[in-house]
């Protein structure tokens, strides 16, 4: 048998993944996994006089997070005969609507992929309530009503949201919500009755919500009792895309003749690398 044609090319960030693309940090890697340490206690320090005594100060105490890269596949197939007399380029179609669906599926996955065989979505991570907040779990901010905002100072919540990151992860954070939460949150006003959410100024930017930049994204869940329908954080700090380069496209005209086959990977993974930097947005009582 004849060797089966193989190549690897670089995957589009278009359609629902790419804002997850822009937003997050992406790491390329060459191997399966990647280990990331992180501090779970910082360095002791303290206060002496000139002649006092210097004991000994604790040390930083180290832990380890894995993202591991999670294997995407199509298989699409044509005829030879489709694709030698075709008035378009159906390879160059096939593999443009196989970039789409890709797209699609790891935005998904980076909202709420379980980790199992995908990346893990930070929504698929523990959420306590922020004033219990701990390494390893996400912050969420209750609105006071349940599958609502609060019936009185309804935006209160997003001010609350945006003072629960600390300033440093503050001034590059996003507000990332789907379109009919958006929907939702355009008609919030502030107490002279100006609208909270501003247009883009100019064409290919972001509408603003309190100043700081939306991101719409169709995988957040809709509004809903109990739901984590708004998230506000520095995705880029607090959320790691690991990337095994390219994609891998195996062209194969004899397992299925007369089909020609389209047996196209990607190896990707996803997860939470810093706790501090998302905070969620809850629709319930508590």
């Amino acid at each position: 048998m004849a060797a089966i044609w193989c190549r690897r090319r670089p995957i589009p960030r278009s359609a629902a993944g790419f804002r997850w693309w822009a937003l997050a940090t992406v790491r390329q890697v060459s191997g399966s996994v990647l280990k990331k340490p992180f501090s779970t206690s910082g360095m002791a320090s303290g206060w002496v006089s000139e002649t006092a005594a210097r004991p000994q100060t604790g040390n930083a105490q180290l832990a380890e997070l894995t993202f591991p890269t999670m294997e995407l596949y199509a298989m699409p197939a044509a005829t030879q005969a489709l694709l030698d007399d075709a008035a378009v380029d159906i390879e160059a179609w096939i593999s443009g609507e196989v970039d789409t669906v890709f797209a699609e599926q790891e935005g998904t996955a980076f909202v709420s992929g379980d980790g199992t065989n995908k990346p893990k979505g930070f929504l698929a991570y523990t959420a306590v309530a922020d004033s219990g907040w701990s390494w390893g779990n996400l912050g969420y901010i209750p609105t006071g009503a349940a599958g609502a905002f609060a019936s009185s100072g309804a935006s209160d919540v997003l001010v609350d949201a945006v003072y629960a990151l600390k300033a440093g992860y503050r001034q590059n954070a996003n507000f990332v919500m789907n379109r009919k939460t958006q929907a939702t949150v355009r008609k919030l006003k502030d107490a002279d009755g100006r609208y909270m959410w501003q247009p883009p100024a100019t064409a290919g930017q972001a509408a603003t919500l309190m100043g700081f930049p939306v991101a719409e994204a169709e995988d957040m869940p809709d509004i809903a009792a109990g739901a984590m329908a708004i998230a506000f954080g520095d995705f880029r700090a607090g959320y790691l895309v690991v990337d095994r380069t390219g994609v891998r496209v195996l062209r194969d005209p004899y397992s299925a003749k007369p089909y020609v086959l389209f047996y196209t990977t990607k190896r990707v993974g996803g997860g939470v690398q810093n706790f501090e930097a998302i905070k969620l947005v809850k629709f319930a009582v508590s």
